[in-house]
C-alpha cells in the first residue's frame, strides 16, 4: 500500500530558515515540497495567494517568508519592514484556513520582545513593555504573525504554531555589507579586511551588548520537531492567548567576544576596534528556552563550530555576494 505524501509549502524556502527547513524535510523522504520563487508568486499580493493554495492543495505550511535585515535596514526602511511582513503573513496565514491548511507553523523573531525585558526572556515578556525603536515596525508586524495564529486557533479550530528564534546565523545567509545581521556583515568585513592584510576592522557600537545566536540547521530541526509534537503535548506547555515558543541555546555572549572569534575563524589578525558612536540596540538579548526544552528538543551546535561551518559556506559561495 502506498502512503500518501503530505504536500509541505515552504513559504521562503530561497531563504536562510526556509532553504535548511527544505533540506531537512527532504532528507525524511516522505513529503512533497510545494515551492514558489518571488518572481512566480507575490506573497504580499492577496488574490494570487489564494489561487495558489486553491490549486495545490497543501497539508502543511511553514511560513518563514519575511523581510529581514540588521539595525541599518531597519532604521532606513521602515515602512518596508512592517507592511510586506504584514502582508505576507495574513495572505497566508488567512488562505491557509480558507483552503482548509490545519497545521501551519509561523516563524517569528526574539526582538517581540520589550527592549528592557526581563533576561532571559519567557514567552510570557511578551506585549508587557516598550519595543526595540530601531526595529519595532518589523517587530509589530510579527507580533501581529503570532495574534493571527492565535486567533484562527480560537475561532476556527485551526492548529497553527509560532516559534520565535533568537539571532539567526548560517548558510544562505545575506552577507550584505549594510543591509545584513551582525554575524554575516561582520563575516564579510572580517574576510575582506584579511584579504587586504587590514591593520584594523571596526565594528559597530561599543561591544558590550550581549546576544544569543543559534546555527540555522538548529532552527530548521527545532521548527520540525514543533510542527510534528502531538496536539496534546504542544497545548499542555501553552495557552491559547500565549502560545509560541521561544528557539534559541540558552546561551549567549558579548558581541565584543563575537567578534574576537570571527577574527579567529576568518583567519583576520589586526585590530579589532569599536565605534561607540554607533547604536547598540538593546543591551540583551537571552531567550529563555526552558518551555521548547520540556518539550524534548535542545540546540546542538556552539557558536565557533557554527561560525566555522558558515566561513566554510561562503568561502564557496562568496562569488555570489561581491557587489
Amino acid at each position: 500500500m502506498t502512503i500518501k505524501q503530505k504536500k509541505i509549502y515552504i513559504a521562503g524556502h530561497r531563504g536562510m530558515v526556509g532553504s535548511a527547513i527544505s533540506k531537512q524535510l527532504l532528507a525524511k523522504g516522505d513529503v512533497e515540497l510545494i515551492t514558489r520563487t518571488h518572481a512566480e508568486l507575490d506573497l504580499t499580493h492577496q488574490k494570487s495567494v489564494q489561487d495558489f493554495f486553491a490549486a495545490e492543495k497543501i497539508d502543511q505550511v511553514y511560513l518563514a517568508a519575511a523581510k529581514v535585515g540588521g539595525i541599518h535596514a531597519n532604521n532606513e526602511y521602515p515602512a518596508e519592514f512592517i507592511y510586506q511582513n504584514l502582508m505576507i503573513e495574513a495572505n497566508i496565514i488567512h488562505a491557509a484556513h480558507e483552503h482548509d491548511v490545519q497545521k501551519l507553523l509561523f516563524l517569528g523573531s526574539s526582538c517581540i520582545y520589550p527592549k528592557l525585558a526581563a533576561q532571559p526572556m519567557t514567552e510570557a515578556s511578551l506585549l508587557t513593555d516598550t519595543l526595540e525603536a530601531t526595529n519595532e515596525p518589523y517587530a509589530i508586524a510579527k507580533i501581529a504573525g503570532i495574534k493571527l495564529c492565535e486567533s484562527y486557533n480560537r475561532q476556527y479550530g485551526r492548529d497553527y504554531r509560532s516559534v520565535m528564534p533568537t539571532n539567526l546565523y548560517g548558510e544562505n545567509d545575506n552577507f550584505h555589507p549594510e543591509n545584513s545581521h551582525v554575524i554575516p556583515a561582520l563575516m564579510r568585513r572580517f574576510h575582506e579586511a584579511t584579504l587586504n592584510d587590514d591593520a584594523q576592522v571596526l565594528v559597530w557600537g561599543s561591544g558590550k551588548p550581549m546576544r544569543e545566536f543559534l546555527y540555522v540547521d538548529d532552527m530548521a530541526e527545532a521548527s520540525i520537531h514543533v510542527m510534528n509534537l502531538d496536539d496534546l503535548t504542544y497545548q499542555s506547555y501553552t495557552e491559547p492567548m500565549l502560545s509560541h515558543i521561544n528557539v534559541g541555546t540558552g546561551i549567549d555572549c558579548t558581541i565584543k567576544e563575537m567578534a574576537e572569534t570571527m577574527a579567529e575563524v576568518t583567519g583576520f589578525k589586526g585590530e579589532v576596534a569599536f565605534d561607540a558612536s554607533k547604536p547598540d540596540g538593546t543591551p540583551r538579548k537571552l531567550l529563555d528556552v526552558s518551555r521548547l526544552e520540556k518539550l524534548g528538543w535542545k540546540a546542538k551546535i556552539q557558536l565557533r563550530e557554527g561560525l566555522e561551518f558558515t566561513y566554510q559556506w561562503f568561502l564557496t559561495n562568496q562569488d555570489k555576494f561581491r557587489k
